[in-house]
Order: structure tokens, then C-alpha cells, then sequence
């Protein structure tokens, strides 16, 4: 029997904002700013294709080449650590505009960052935008996981002067 798809997720518990072309998780919204998205947001996390870094599959479920499945955070790790043993292996997931995609492990391309998707849900497969950063006075209460993806600043000042200084 075929599991049901379960992709890996964590929870964020503010808001999305954009401020310039920027969309951010932050913890609490400035008075300024009017946020796209406010509540828990579930975070999901995209690998993306080779030769089109723009593209990203969030995998829901892996097909092995012998017959095994392997769903959340199984599939996830094995991806990561493993998919080189078996590249015809099959991800089934969303790609990161929700469409439903099946594609082999060896399109994928591990080198790049991971992209990740923000959804106003756990059942969600269209996300509403693609954070760039994760703003928060406390890191401990943001998912370990999301901090390996994304920077994270304490401030929306600190994070403003580091972009400043990347685009100079």
C-alpha cells in the first residue's frame, strides 16, 4: 500500500511581511508595516532542480527503485543524506508553485540552498511566499531546522544593515 503523502513542516507562530521585494518571517510586526500573513504559519522546505535553481519540489513521499516508501521526515533525511545510492528513486511532492510534480532524485540538485515556502496551513499546497529571513528576538523559540535554511536576525534594523552592505 502506498502511504499517504507527509512532507516535513515546522511551525512559526507571527507574521509574514515584505518590506522592498523581501518577504520575512518576523515575530512581531512592526507598527509601520502591514503584514501579509499574521497567525501560525507552517514552513515547508523545497529542494531545487538541477539546472533551474528557480524551480523546487517539496517531497511528500519517496518511491524507492525496490518497492519502498518512505514519507516526512524518513524520506527527508534520506534525501539529504542517501538519494545518491538510489537516483532513479521517485520524489512525489508540490512543486513550489502547489503544482503536483513526480520526479527522480537525480534531478535534484543537493548543492543548492533549500528553498523554503511559507503556507497558511498544514493542508495547503499552494505556498504564499518564500521567506528570506527570519526575524526574532529569541532564537531558541524558532525551529532549529528553519535556522539551518534561513539567516536569522534579532531585529528588522540589524537585518536592514546587513542587506544594506551585501548590495553595496
Amino acid at each position: 500500500m502506498i502511504p499517504k503523502r507527509a512532507p516535513i513542516g515546522d511551525q512559526f507562530h507571527g507574521a509574514l511581511i515584505r518590506v522592498d521585494q523581501d518577504d520575512l518571517l518576523i515575530d512581531q510586526v512592526p507598527l509601520s508595516v502591514e503584514p501579509l500573513y499574521q497567525g501560525t504559519i507552517t514552513l515547508r522546505y523545497g529542494v531545487r532542480l538541477l539546472g533551474k535553481p528557480q524551480l523546487a519540489i517539496v517531497p511528500g513521499l519517496l518511491a524507492l527503485d525496490y518497492g519502498d516508501f518512505l514519507t516526512g521526515e524518513d524520506a527527508w533525511m534520506f534525501i539529504l543524506k542517501k538519494s545518491n545510492l538510489y537516483p532513479r528513486a521517485d520524489v512525489v511532492g508540490y512543486m513550489h508553485d502547489g503544482a503536483d510534480e513526480m520526479l527522480p532524485v537525480k534531478k535534484l540538485d543537493l548543492a543548492l540552498p533549500i528553498m523554503v515556502l511559507a503556507y497558511v496551513d498544514d493542508h495547503a499546497t499552494r505556498p504564499i511566499a518564500q521567506p528570506q529571513a527570519v526575524i526574532a528576538v529569541d532564537a531558541n523559540a524558532i525551529a532549529p531546522r528553519l535556522l539551518d535554511y534561513l539567516p536569522h536576525f534579532p531585529t528588522l534594523a540589524l537585518w536592514r544593515d546587513n542587506d544594506e552592505r551585501e548590495n553595496l
